[in-house]
């Protein structure tokens, strides 16, 4: 991974690097990708971005419920809105390495319990306000203390104090090392928002300091946006002069928007139909390997899921082969029930790959005290595409194993308020996050708003905050392998397959490297792309 400028991220895989080169504006709007080339097809061409014009995304999920709040985001719909309105103090390029945004650049203590970020200067609010520390400070604490319902409460956990160094410097304290802590702050749920007179955070106004404002939004169903003309990376980006984004949670619905041109690119494109599409005139498929995986999560808290043996009966009932096959048409690779690929940094092959064993699911079943077990599997599109269709033939397999499994069919609006993390056992997906500290934090630590399992192991969370500040990369190493294996063999996660990022575009959308941290080049396709034929 690299750093901005001439610096390295903290954590990077190229080395125990413990502190990061503090650079200047100049260099930090260096840093963000001009885009030379443009990657279509596997093959490269020389491309200039091209300013004007609109584009028009329609994206698979979002809800009526929706919310600029960016501590309760739940899905693509939000995280694209609040990259496009707001902005982070760092951001994730094309390479995983951590980059400067807001900030200019960073510096920490050697020991990594004490960040300071120097901010960009010409950063302004949409309504022409200077962005300051002490909007940073709102913006921040809106994630911290017992008041505080954000999801991303417990990334924030381990900050003891944040503080001002004047109207451009932040200052981070952490009661714990942290030495990703830069890669955190890149997060859709840490855009900067102005600071209300009682210092907390103004994000019902919606004035952000991204490179789009709000001119219309309708939760759920379509937002509109206009370029910010003082937005502070304008040039290098956001090109276009105003973006639309459309909920269009219907895959088929979803397609012919882009077939008919009502949209410009779409992301999750239906791959029962990826090779009819992808020789359609005018329309480019394109695919990137991921973070993104599909998941069953089971309540460890909720019988009969707070049996070990249920747990490991129901793992080796699942055939991750014909879920790949079927679901994914090969758009991907197997998942090993942990939330950790070959993407990460510390990816460990060690852990053993669990395969489609009905005997072995049937000789846990019966040490749980079962011959067989009746189970619902509650699940609808919103969770992923196809999710209905992957839970029916998960159902279908694991009759071999001694399982009934009910598929319980639920309405894609309101599944993640009404179903998710509500029954024992569902159908979920997760983008992943850039580091393996981010993504076992937020879903695997004891007592986290987003751990879908209900899970608490005592030595994973020994380990979690262990790893988090070792600055001993062999060390850290040992340490998430060991976590994966934790998880892989006492959680209550089935992850049985990564998939791919598969969106489409029209002809006249362009693009440089695709970032893969999240869907569809990290989301800032809004700031990042372009019009070829503006």
């Amino acid at each position: 991974m690299r750093g901005s400028g001439n610096g390295t991220g903290v954590g990077s895989n190229r080395g125990p690097n413990r502190r990061r080169v503090l650079t200047g504006a100049a260099a930090a709007a260096a840093g963000f990708y001009a885009g030379p080339m443009l990657w279509t097809a596997g093959r490269a061409r020389a491309a200039t971005p091209k300013a004007g014009g609109h584009m028009t995304f329609g994206v698979s999920a979002g809800s009526t419920s929706d919310t600029f709040d960016p501590g309760k985001v739940g899905n693509a719909f939000e995280s694209v809105m609040q990259y496009t309105v707001g902005s982070m103090l760092t951001e994730i390029d094309a390479d995983g390495g951590v980059q400067p945004k807001l900030a200019t650049g960073w510096d920490s203590s050697a020991d990594a319990t004490r960040w300071t970020f120097e901010l960009r200067k010409d950063a302004v609010f949409h309504d022409g306000r200077k962005v300051t520390s002490e909007d940073v400070i709102a913006s921040l604490n809106h994630h911290r203390g017992e008041k505080s319902e954000s999801t991303a409460k417990p990334i924030m956990a381990a900050v003891e104090d944040i503080s001002a160094d004047g109207p451009s410097t932040v200052v981070v304290a952490l009661s714990a090392a942290d030495a990703d802590f830069p890669f955190k702050l890149s997060s859709f749920n840490f855009p900067i928002y102005p600071a209300n007179a009682d210092g907390t955070m103004d994000w019902q106004s919606r004035n952000g300091c991204g490179p789009y404002r709000v001119t219309a939004f309708d939760a759920g169903v379509r937002a509109e946006f206009e370029r910010h003309p003082d937005y502070f990376a304008r040039g290098p980006r956001a090109h276009f002069d105003s973006v639309s984004l459309l909920c269009l949670s219907d895959t088929a619905a979803r397609q012919n928007a882009l077939m008919t041109g009502e949209v410009d690119a779409i992301d999750r494109v239906d791959l029962a139909t990826f090779d009819l599409l992808a020789k359609a005139t005018g329309i480019t498929v394109e695919e990137v390997p991921n973070k993104t995986h599909y998941t069953f999560p089971m309540r460890t808290d909720t019988a009969p899921f707070t049996d070990l043996n249920v747990r490991l009966a129901l793992k080796h009932a699942v055939d991750r082969e014909a879920l790949l096959k079927t679901i994914l048409r090969g758009h991907g690779v197997i998942g090993n029930d942990t939330p950790i690929n070959s993407t990460y940094r510390y990816y460990s092959d060690e852990v053993p790959q669990r395969t489609y064993d009905p005997d072995r699911a049937r000789h846990y079943l019966k040490k749980a005290g079962h011959e067989g077990l009746a189970l619902d599997l509650h699940a609808s599109d919103a969770a992923f595409t196809r999710a209905v269709d992957a839970s029916v033939l998960l159902a279908e397999n694991a009759k071999a194993a001694g399982f009934d499994i009910s598929v319980k069919r639920a309405a894609q609006d309101g599944y993640w308020n009404d179903v998710w993390m509500k029954v024992p056992w569902s159908a979920c997906y997760w983008y992943g996050t850039p580091t393996e500290d981010g993504i076992f934090t937020t879903a695997y630590s004891a007592g986290a708003d987003w751990n879908d399992t209900f899970w608490d192991n005592e030595r994973f969370n020994e380990l979690l905050v262990a790893a988090r500040g070792e600055l001993d990369e062999a060390l850290r190493a040992e340490m998430y392998h060991e976590m994966q294996l934790i998880l892989n063999e006492d959680g209550g996660l089935i992850a049985p397959v990564f998939a791919n990022d598969v969106f489409a575009t029209r002809d006249g959308i362009a693009h440089g490297p695709l970032a893969n941290n999240f869907e569809v080049d990290g989301r800032l396709f809004f700031e990042r792309w372009w019009r070829e034929d503006a």
